[in-house]
């Protein structure tokens, strides 16, 4: 079996199958699942399969830069956030790099225009993979993955 990963409570990682090539994630034990900022969202149709197109702000605090993602939906479900505010979200499955691994994960959308972080990594998508050390941040030397 591998060695585990360990991080802190917040990380960077990329996405590399959406074209994210850096993200800031919290890496939150208290969500099972993980999720993603979409600011804008269009299902379509591709192949007879539905697909989700969608728009993030990948950098903290700032909406000049835009990505255009596009990922085939995986399903639809009805997500309760800490708050208790239940809301249907998009599922997709993507890759998630981190710390030169990669393994496939999956991820609703949702806006976190608010929030301080665009993405958290949750329980569900940490595989039994990763040890968090709640005290420490930014603990995996960041590797741009291709």
């Amino acid at each position: 079996m591998k060695e585990k990963l360990l991080v802190g409570w917040r990380e960077a990682l990329s996405l590399p199958n959406l074209g994210i090539r850096k993200i800031n994630a919290k890496i939150d034990t208290g969500a099972k699942t993980s999720c993603l900022h979409a600011f804008k969202v269009e299902a379509f149709e591709k192949d007879e399969t539905l697909w989700v197109r969608f728009w993030i702000h990948p950098i903290q605090r700032n909406s000049d830069v835009e990505v255009m993602c596009e990922a085939e939906v995986l399903d639809e479900r009805v997500v309760r956030d800490s708050g208790g505010h239940e809301e249907m979200r998009y599922v997709i499955k993507t890759d998630l790099a981190i710390g030169g691994e990669t393994w496939p994960i999956e991820i609703t959308l949702t806006n976190r225009e608010n929030m301080a972080f665009r993405m958290l990594l949750g329980r569900t998508a940490m595989h039994n993979r990763i040890i968090v050390d709640p005290v420490e941040s930014f603990l995996v030397p960041f590797e741009e993955s291709n």
